[in-house]
């Protein structure tokens, strides 16, 4: 088994029922992880208080996990950090066994899969930089925050605009529809013409 940060040697607790050791391990992490806004980044730094209990068919784990995570706040995408706390409590087996999801290994512990998931489950989904946070100006991009008076002037909502063409409709004139009538008369009189025309030849 390959030994990253987050490997915990627990021969000393191994097969010893109710022997007890508290550890603090401060991991600077190798690989990111978070969701699509905001997670711990690489480089960056988690502190691990665990107490481990050796018990009859594995070691209990119970971790207390601070560190931060680093992302945007998703209405106004400036740059957040927001606090990571969770608490974690995992029994690690001595074989293997359905009933338990981690076994240790080579005399240690990997605590490397159970303090992503837990971290990442604690993680928003919509993270803030404040609650009352107003985001961007639809039309020009602005941070709202930055500028509380922040307005444009006659605006018009993009779903009316169209009707806007319809004032050119006011521009015909009585005149302009009369001659159209007119239009209409000499076609009906020239086919009058042309029928009579035909009814003599017969």
């Amino acid at each position: 088994m390959t030994k990253t940060p987050y490997t915990i040697d627990v021969f000393d607790l191994m097969h010893r029922p109710g022997e007890m050791r508290d550890k603090a391990v401060d991991i600077v992490v190798p690989e990111g992880f978070g969701n699509a806004v905001i997670g711990v980044k690489a480089g960056s730094e988690l502190r691990l208080d665990l107490r481990m209990e050796s018990l009859h068919d594995g070691i209990l784990v119970s971790v207390d996990v601070d560190g931060t995570a680093s992302g945007e706040c998703v209405r106004c995408l400036i740059d957040i950090e927001e606090p990571v706390q969770v608490e974690i409590q995992e029994l690690f087996a001595y074989s293997h066994d359905e009933a338990f999801e981690y076994e240790v290994h080579e005399d240690t512990i990997d605590l490397e899969p159970v303090t992503r998931d837990a971290v990442v489950l604690s993680l928003p989904f919509q993270p803030v930089c404040q609650e009352d946070c107003t985001g961007l100006c639809p039309q020009c991009g602005v941070r709202l925050l930055d500028n509380p008076g922040h307005k444009h002037e006659n605006a018009i909502d993009p779903r009316w605009a169209a009707l806007g063409g319809l004032a050119s409709l006011e521009s015909l004139t009585t005149t302009d529809l009369d001659g159209s009538a007119d239009i209409h008369g000499s076609a009906d009189s020239a086919i009058a013409d042309l029928d009579q025309a035909d009814e003599e030849e017969s």
